[in-house]
């Protein structure tokens, strides 16, 4: 059994069906039904009987994300939950420092105290908290001058508000947070070797391959960077699967028709199965 991606984010989200202004093209995403006129939707390619959810020109239709797209929607946000939790640990960590940072003593209860709290929720995130770099940075700033502390709580701050740039980004699927996260993650990979070949341990070997899974997934499938064409050849490839350009196309190719083209897989070239009427 294969995993339909379109079914299930309509059966969450609800069908997609929208009609163009332009008669000509919006006769390709209806058919008559006995109980009416049934509208494709966008996102499945299943007729669905009813009055379109939208209508307006095309240009304007919304952008649908189908098959790989819609994968590639929950990876992204599944990387942004990540992004978010090692964000707010390390933004509380740095308020902790900034806090107690008048008196060594109390700051060391800090980590004494509340960073096993921590843990937990560190652990879920997959992050090694306690041997965090920033973590051990602060430690380390215990035994020296007042203004180093401060400046390493600072640095801790910041990096914990790029994660959670990055969460943003990456949830809303913008370009620039994807990049943000290719730039943000791929900058701390040699310390995570190094940390790495300074003590192995399963939560550090995790993130790791975490990291590079997300630099590399990045760059490859968003061509980000000018790779595999950058981004024009992404934007093409977004809309060679879109429902409504499909149909756009195949009018400028052969003429007004009543009878929608056959679409097909954009990985596999095969055409998609017969769309029903819902």
């Amino acid at each position: 059994m294969t995993w339909d991606w379109e079914l299930r984010s309509c059966g969450r989200h609800g069908h997609e069906t929208y009609r163009p202004d332009e008669d000509d093209l919006a006769t390709r995403l209806v058919v008559d039904t006995p109980e009416g006129p049934a509208w494709r939707c966008l996102r499945c390619g299943d007729f669905v009987v009813g009055e379109p959810r939208r209508t307006g020109p095309a240009d304007h239709a919304p952008t649908v994300l189908r098959g790989a797209a819609l994968r590639d929607a929950f990876i992204l946000r599944l990387l942004a939950v990540e992004r978010a939790v090692r964000g707010v640990l390390l933004v509380l960590l740095a308020y902790g420092v900034y806090k107690f940072q008048g008196s060594k003593d109390s700051l060391q209860q800090v980590f004494d105290t509340y960073l096993p709290l921590l843990r937990p929720l560190a652990d879920r995130a997959g992050i090694d908290l306690q041997s965090a770099g920033p973590v051990k940075l602060i430690e380390k700033a215990l035994h020296t001058s007042q203004g180093t502390l401060t400046w390493v709580t600072i640095g801790v701050l910041a990096y914990g508000c790029l994660e959670l740039v990055e969460a943003v980004g990456l949830w809303i699927m913008k370009r620039w947070g994807e990049y943000i996260a290719v730039v943000g993650t791929g900058i701390f990979i040699p310390l995570e070797i190094y940390e790495l070949v300074e003590r192995v341990t399963y939560v550090r070997v995790g993130a790791f391959i975490l990291n590079v899974f997300a630099v590399v997934y990045l760059l490859y499938t968003k061509r980000l960077f000018g790779l595999r064409g950058g981004k024009a050849a992404f934007e093409r490839e977004r809309a060679n699967v879109s429902l409504i350009e499909v149909q756009k196309a195949a009018l400028e190719q052969h003429g007004p028709s009543r009878h929608p083209v056959t679409e097909r897989d954009p990985e596999s070239g095969a055409p998609r199965e017969g769309s029903s009427v819902r």
